[in-house]
């Protein structure tokens, strides 16, 4: 996800004035818009179904690497010993 530094860094004030057009900003661009306070990034607002996308990334990078973990301590197994063990235990 790209910022737009021109567009995408709005003061509280302007969020205040511009609610609206802020938000339709974030919606038709998919960028997030950071909102500072004095100068200086205090919040970010983004799409709702590019967080929800973001948030289903970090979960999957999470398990990737648990299992990363796992395969580098040797813990693991075949597939083929997956699959039999998978069937034996469904009775399929």
């Amino acid at each position: 996800m790209s910022i737009s530094l021109a567009e995408d860094i709005r003061s509280i004030t302007d969020l205040k004035r511009h609610t609206r057009e802020i938000l339709d900003q974030v919606h038709q661009t998919g960028r997030p818009v950071v909102l500072t306070v004095n100068g200086r990034a205090d919040s970010v607002i983004i799409d709702a179904k590019v967080y929800e996308k973001q948030i289903k990334a970090m979960n999957l990078a999470r398990l990737l690497a648990e299992s990363e973990a796992q395969v580098s301590v040797g813990d693991s197994r075949s597939a083929r010993t997956f699959l039999n063990e998978f069937k034996n235990a469904r009775n399929l």
